[in-house]
């Protein structure tokens, strides 16, 4: 079954905004990584090579691949899962908490008008929510994170899009942490590789919400504290049970690969470990077969 309600099946089309895109010069970078709280600047000519072939793996499989073309949105508009949720009503348009990111979802409109792909809605001001924060739990029920990116107005909206059609939208209430500086969404703690199997960061995860996802006949692998800031918990599925993972990360890959999943890693340094963003955030993949 076709299905944009889910995390976990065959990706079938998928949008990406490559490193060139979103990157586009040393000038930018020099101007905008100390800004937008990058670990460190970032070599444009490396990451260009690195997402040419982190972009591979979704071309060799057969998906269909969206290309986001340059706009005037900042270095972080390369994890292009924030601006946009996936539904099968069409996308959500995101407004993102994160002020440096907020032309981002319009970017991502034009696209869709010029490339016949449909929007189901927005969210407008003050309501605020990002992609990060959203997971499919199963088809009828979206996760998602009340943070500083994501605010309860904005879940109100997006309930008010989702529940006349059935769906849940389940609120999952995550902590201070670092702050509003930080990158901390829901899926910085939850990726889904199947309909009953997910990798975790437990320490993060409220009780009420694991105990849910158990309840829900989830097997629950956990990501080792050591690996959390690495992003061993940024798992994207490929396939059911078909992970990609980035580069450091050898616990969490043997955790899955114990899991009966196949793990596949890519080398991130320039485009995830300096922006925190994994290839759950490089990523809004738009149709999954389930």
């Amino acid at each position: 079954m076709k299905t944009c309600h889910s995390d976990f099946g065959l990706i079938q089309s998928i949008l990406l905004k490559p490193a060139q895109a979103a990157f586009q010069s040393e000038e930018k970078i020099a101007q905008e990584w100390e800004k937008l709280n990058y670990t460190s600047k970032v070599d444009l000519q490396k990451s260009m090579e690195e997402y040419r072939q982190f972009e591979a793996f979704f071309k060799n499989q057969g998906a269909l691949v969206h290309i986001l073309p340059e706009s005037e949105s900042s270095l972080d508009s390369i994890y292009c899962r924030d601006a946009a949720l996936a539904t099968d009503f069409g996308l959500i348009l995101c407004n993102m908490g994160k002020v440096a990111r907020r032309s981002e979802p319009e970017a991502i409109a034009a696209y869709c008008v010029q490339n016949g792909i449909s929007i189901f809605g927005k969210v407008e001001s003050p309501g605020t929510c990002e992609g990060g924060d959203m997971c499919w739990l199963d088809e009828k029920t979206l996760a998602v994170g009340h943070t500083y990116r994501t605010n309860l107005e904005g879940i109100r909206q997006l309930r008010g899009f989702l529940e006349p059609k059935g769906i849940e939208v389940l609120q999952v209430e995550l902590p201070h942490y670092k702050g509003p500086s930080d990158v901390f969404h829901l899926m910085s703690i939850i990726s889904p590789l199947d309909k009953d199997l997910a990798i975790v960061y437990s320490p993060l995860m409220p009780i009420y919400f694991r105990e849910e996802l158990l309840k829900r006949g989830f097997t629950l692998v956990e990501c080792p504290e050591e690996e959390f800031d690495s992003m061993g918990c940024n798992v994207l599925a490929l396939a059911p049970r078909k992970c990609l993972v980035v580069d450091g990360n050898p616990i969490s890959a043997a955790r899955l690969k114990e899991a009966g999943c196949e793990v596949i890693s890519y080398s991130g340094n320039e485009i995830s470990q300096k922006g925190c963003g994994g290839p759950t955030c490089l990523t809004r993949p738009l149709v999954r077969v389930i």
